[in-house]
């Protein structure tokens, strides 16, 4: 599977910012599919998880829940990350990825996710 990140930029404290992950191959497996986030210098921090079919269950790390909703067009193949409410410590540059066919998200491990894109950056200020 193939993954393509789009939609960051920069915006003020408070404001809204829509990802958006294009997906591409294999798409009809279920997976998770996931964002993360990483600064230099910091590990590679989980942020949201859908798991990619027809119920899209979802999970959050503490630090967004309440402020990003992750979802899915499966239509479309492409997998949102809906950011409001940024904080200047959502800063970063996010990246989309996908574990193995069958797998579900069930916490977000960034060793576990075998597939990446080339990200995209955030700046809140």
């Amino acid at each position: 599977v193939q993954l393509v990140e789009s939609g960051g930029g920069s915006v003020q404290a408070g404001g809204s910012l829509r990802l958006s992950c294009a997906v591409s191959g294999r798409t009809a497996s279920s997976r998770c599919i996931a964002w993360f986030r990483h600064d230099l210098g910091k590990d590679r921090e989980g942020v949201a998880g859908i798991y990619w079919s027809d119920g899209g269950a979802t999970t959050y790390v503490d630090s967004v829940r309440g402020r990003f909703t992750i979802s899915q067009d499966r239509a479309k193949n492409v997998v949102y990350l809906q950011m409001d409410s940024l904080k200047p410590e959502d800063t970063s540059s996010y990246y989309c990825a996908a574990k193995r066919p069958g797998i579900h998200c069930a916490g977000l491990v960034r060793s576990s996710f075998e597939y990446w894109g080339q990200g995209t950056q955030v700046t809140v200020s």
